[in-house]
C-alpha cells in the first residue's frame, strides 16, 4: 500500500490512526458532478453533461465502497452507458493494480498498470490516497468524482433523458428519512467494521463494537416490519447497507474481530440479503473471491500469514 506525494507514489502505511488507536479515512479528493444537460450539482458543484459512452467506472470487487456503485449503474441500467474497470483483488506495493487475473478487466483509457497513474493523468502533481470508486471523463481525461455516496446519486438521476431504467433511489418525500439512516448506518457499520478491524488500542477497539451491534440489532428490528429501510421500497439506503451484510460473516466477522453475532444470526438482515441476491443482475457483482482474497491477503498487519480461509460454507 502506499500514497501519491507530489505526483509520485511512495509506499505507506495508507491505514491512519489517530495517537489514541482510533481509525481515520480520508476525505475524497474529486468531487465534481454530472447533470442531464452540465449545470451545477445540487449543491453548485462542477458538473459535466450526460453523454453515453463518455464516462468510466474504476472498480474493486472487493471494496463494499466500489460495490454500491455497481449495484446502483446495473439498477438504473447504464452497463451501456458507463463502462467498467476491475482492478486486481490484491493491494500490494503499488496499491490498484491491474494486473491479469479472473474478474479483473484491463483500464481502457491509458492501458494503465496501477491506478495511481489514473489519478496522475487527472492532477499531476497530486499528493493523497489512492481508491475505489472512480468515475472518469474519456473525453477530458480527468476524474469526476471518487466519493462512493457522490456516485450514486450521480447514476441515479443524470443519465435518465438517455434511456436510463425507470426507477428513483433517492425520492425527494423520503430524503430526510434514508439521510438520517444513512447516517448512522454509515458511521457505525459501513465504516464501523473499519473502525473495529483497523484500530491499535483496545479502547478504540470496544468503542467502535458496541455502536456496530446496537446498529444491527435496529436494523433486525426495522426489518421486522418492512422489506426495505425507508418506505417499504428499495432506496439508496438499501444500496448502501447490503455491501457491508454481504461481506459481514465471510471477512468482518473473523477478519475485522466483529464476532458478536453472524448475519445469518439476524433472520431478518438475512432474508434482506438474500432478497439482495435474488436479482441475478445485483448478484453479479458480488465475488467472494476478490472479497475474500483482498481482505485477508493485503492486510498484512492484521492477518500477516496471508492465509485466506475455506468458510463459511453459507455463501448466499
Amino acid at each position: 500500500m502506499g500514497i501519491l506525494v507530489d505526483g509520485v507514489w511512495q509506499e505507506d502505511n495508507l491505514i491512519k490512526n489517530k495517537e489514541d488507536g482510533k481509525f481515520i479515512r480520508p476525505d475524497s479528493a474529486f468531487r465534481d458532478w454530472i447533470t442531464t444537460d452540465g449545470s451545477p450539482g445540487p449543491e453548485g458543484q462542477k458538473a459535466s453533461p450526460a453523454e453515453k459512452g463518455r464516462y468510466h467506472l474504476y472498480v474493486s470487487l472487493a471494496c463494499p465502497w466500489a460495490h454500491r456503485t455497481l449495484i446502483t449503474r446495473v439498477l438504473k441500467g447504464l452497463e451501456d452507458m458507463i463502462s467498467v474497470s476491475v482492478v486486481h483483488w490484491h493491494m500490494g506495493a503499488q496499491s490498484w493494480n491491474f494486473e491479469d487475473a479472473p474478474g479483473v478487466v484491463a483500464d481502457p483509457v491509458m492501458n494503465a498498470q496501477f491506478l495511481h497513474q489514473i489519478y496522475t493523468l487527472a492532477k499531476p502533481g497530486m499528493s493523497g490516497k489512492v481508491t475505489v470508486p472512480v468515475l472518469f471523463d474519456k473525453k477530458e481525461r480527468t476524474i469526476i468524482n471518487n466519493e462512493s455516496s457522490e456516485i450514486i446519486r450521480i447514476f441515479n438521476e443524470a443519465f435518465d433523458d438517455l434511456g436510463a431504467l425507470p426507477g428513483h433511489y433517492y425520492p425527494a418525500p423520503l430524503r430526510g428519512e434514508i439521510d438520517e439512516i444513512n447516517e448512522r448506518i454509515y458511521h457505525t457499520l459501513n465504516n464501523g467494521v473499519y473502525k473495529c478491524g483497523f484500530a491499535t488500542t483496545q479502547e478504540a477497539y470496544e468503542e467502535a463494537y458496541v455502536p456496530l451491534f446496537e446498529t444491527l440489532d435496529f436494523l433486525e428490528e426495522e426489518l421486522s416490519q418492512s422489506d426495505y429501510l425507508v418506505g417499504n421500497q428499495l432506496t439508496e439506503a438499501d444500496i448502501r447497507l447490503f455491501p457491508t451484510l454481504i461481506r459481514f460473516d465471510s471477512v468482518y466477522y473473523s477478519h475485522f474481530k466483529c464476532n458478536k453475532k453472524r448475519i445469518q444470526d439476524y433472520p431478518n438482515l438475512h432474508r434482506f440479503v438474500e432478497r439482495f441476491m435474488s436479482n441475478q443482475k445485483i448478484a453479479a457483482t458480488v465475488n467472494f473471491h476478490h472479497i475474500k482474497h483482498h481482505y485477508y491477503g493485503s492486510h498484512k498487519q492484521i492477518n500477516p500469514s496471508g492465509i485466506v480461509p475455506h468458510g463459511p460454507d453459507v455463501m448466499y
